[in-house]
């Protein structure tokens, strides 16, 4: 992969939320609002789930080692073991894209100026209401984030390129399969986008802010703000089709992948997610979704016309449950995705979820033997010689 270091201080804003690790998915106490309660210093280690728990989708166990068809949609059950995808090496004779690095600024942001949490401090449940988590020490804060752009060596320069948004960047693995799969014409010749977050984690962090909000704040900063600089700078075109994009990530990157889609099916179709974050971890509260993500199957996707979303789920069966201090029963990463699987399946829409033996949150094992097929079964239906016509 060869990478082209482009200095400059653009806007790749913050949407005020947490970051990548520990607080994807908070669980209550009673305490008093105001007094703040330190964070804890490791997560409790999560019961391993049986995939044929009572109340769980019937899905099909595969041989330890396989891997779903890259054409079948559905419930699957992989595992124990989890080898590296062929797919994920660098291949001998195939071409390799360029990488390009930017840095960016809070400063440079119109929707995400910053805010961080305190460290050492995370929140206390309301006494009144145990799905509600209150975060005194979240305050504003500037941030600097990393953005990498992969453009494939088959890129025409001027063609509308379809392109995936990805979560939590750079993401090496992603970019290594990319050379691979558009070789074989497994996949279209696409751009990836994979930018890092603002920082933090969960409640009252900039990544939680960004990840973990219900609404199409972040879809809109990709738009206005992400994309045009990519375009600008990498000299590409990007897609205008809703088809040709796609989103990704995994625990609360990965429910923004979803988020990003739902509050914008105008301008993506395809989104694939490793552990993703489905429960009650959004701050602010908001009205509209008191429950953050764990409305999307609770009452969003049951209760609303279907919309043009095709999505790829992974979850452990060590995944994240109750990580930290809240417990309202909506801060079980299994039961969240087993309940999204569920939902997808009695509205008809096109999915793939697979149940993960010997797996945590966000397990990179599973990732090196999954993303391949994630990735073609995202894509399908989408042409692979070469990008597509603009719509």
């Amino acid at each position: 992969m060869n990478t082209a270091q482009l200095s400059i201080a653009t806007l790749i804003g913050l949407i005020t939320g947490g970051s990548p690790g520990i607080a994807h998915g908070q669980t209550p106490t009673a305490a008093t609002p105001a007094a703040q309660t330190a964070a804890p210093g490791t997560r409790p280690v999560p019961p391993t789930r049986d995939p044929n728990t009572p109340g769980y989708v019937t899905a099909k166990e595969l041989p330890d080692g396989a891997v779903p068809p890259a054409d079948a949609d559905g419930n699957f059950i992989i595992g124990p073991t989890h080898n590296p995808a062929p797919e994920l090496a660098v291949q001998e004779g195939v071409p390799q894209g360029t990488v390009y690095n930017f840095t960016m600024s809070s400063a440079d942001s119109k929707i995400y100026p910053g805010i961080a949490r305190e460290a050492g401090t995370f929140g206390t449940v309301d006494p009144t209401n145990p799905a509600k988590l209150v975060v005194t020490t979240s305050h504003p804060a500037p941030y600097t984030r990393r953005l990498a752009v992969y453009v494939p060596k088959q890129y025409v320069a001027g063609t509308p390129a379809p392109f995936i948004v990805g979560a939590d960047g750079p993401d090496q693995l992603l970019f290594t399969a990319l050379d691979n799969l558009i070789a074989q014409k497994r996949v279209p010749v696409m751009i990836a986008i994979s930018i890092g977050n603002g920082s933090g984690d969960a409640q009252g962090s900039q990544r939680g802010l960004e990840y973990d909000t219900m609404s199409g704040l972040y879809a809109e900063f990709v738009e206005t703000e992400v994309v045009p600089l990519v375009e600008r700078q990498c000299h590409v075109t990007l897609t205008k089709d809703p088809d040709g994009r796609a989103t990704m990530g995994g625990s609360s990157g990965g429910s923004a992948a979803l988020i990003m889609a739902w509050y914008h099916p105008e301008r993506y179709h395809r989104v694939l997610t490793y552990s993703g974050t489905y429960v009650n971890q959004q701050w602010p509260p908001s009205v509209e979704t008191p429950h953050g993500a764990w409305d999307f199957h609770e009452r969003l996707i049951p209760n609303s016309p279907v919309k043009p979303i095709r999505i790829w789920m992974e979850v452990g069966d060590r995944d994240l449950l109750n990580p930290n201090v809240m417990r309202d029963n909506m801060h079980d990463w299994v039961v969240a995705n087993e309940n999204m699987a569920k939902v997808l399946a009695a509205k008809g829409y096109h999915y793939q979820f697979v149940f993960a033996r010997n797996a945590g949150h966000s397990d990179r094992n599973v990732k090196q033997q999954t993303l391949p097929e994630a990735l073609e079964w995202l894509w399908k239906g989408y042409p692979t010689e070469g990008a597509k016509s603009a719509r």
